[in-house]
Order: structure tokens, then sequence, then C-alpha cells
């Protein structure tokens, strides 16, 4: 999958950066009454970067699995200002068992970290997210 080929992913202007992480710059049209980047936009920017990660790492289950995001928590630290990237990471444990539970019962859940950075590698947000997969067959 193409997450770039998702309708409000396109509406909000996520882009890819040049070391391949997930972008958003900073426009009007995400932008809050304080003129900074609004919290939507962000939360958007960190779970389609959590998204993106399974995608990457996994690429073996599409078609196979349907993913669904079933929890988030973000924590917003300070405004952004600037365009911001988004960085997604998963303990080797939990990847782990990950792949143990979809071979074990064809259903699995794991928990993505993702920090959002300002141009300045400021960290404007961070959030957990928790997708659960499902065996299609």
């Amino acid at each position: 999958m193409n997450i770039f080929e998702i309708p409000f992913v396109q509406t909000v202007g996520l882009s890819k950066a040049n070391d391949g992480s997930l972008m958003l710059e900073m426009a009007s049209s995400v932008s809050n009454h304080l003129n900074t980047m609004h919290a939507s936009a962000q939360f958007t920017l960190a779970e389609t970067a959590s998204g993106q990660w399974l995608i990457e790492t996994y690429p073996e289950l599409e078609g196979k699995f349907v993913p669904v995001l079933r929890d988030a928590q973000i924590k917003f630290k300070r405004p952004a200002n600037t365009a911001v990237t988004a960085q997604a990471s998963v303990t080797p444990a939990a990847s782990e068992a990950l792949l143990e539970q979809l071979d074990r019962r064809g259903r699995g859940s794991i928990e993505i970290q993702v920090e959002i950075k300002d141009t300045a590698g400021k960290i404007t947000c961070a959030g957990v997210f928790y997708w659960y997969l499902q065996s299609i067959a």
C-alpha cells in the first residue's frame, strides 16, 4: 500500500522527507488559531508514520492481514512553527512478539512510538500508536 494514495493523507499534505521520514510543511491549511501547526495535523502525521512503519517493516503481510489503529496516546510538548518530520520506532521485543502472535493466532498487536520534530530538531509531540492486525483468511 502506498500511503500517499490515501485521500486524507493527500488532503493534509504529508510528503516524504529526503531522509525517508514523513514530513508536513507548515502552511495556512494546517494552522490553528495561534498560527502554529494544528494538533490534528501533527496527530495525522504521527499516526500515518506509525502505519508506514508497519508497511515498510513487514511488506510480506500486505494482502494477508488487515491493520487497524486500535488506540493512540499523544502528548504535545511545544508549538510547531516550522515543517515537522516523524520518526517511528519499535522495540525488538515488540516486533518479535507481533510476528509470533500472527503466526500462532492469526492476529496480533504492536505498540509503535513516534516522535515529531521541528526543523531545529526539537520534539513538538510524541505518541504511542497501538495497531491490531487480523488475518484476512
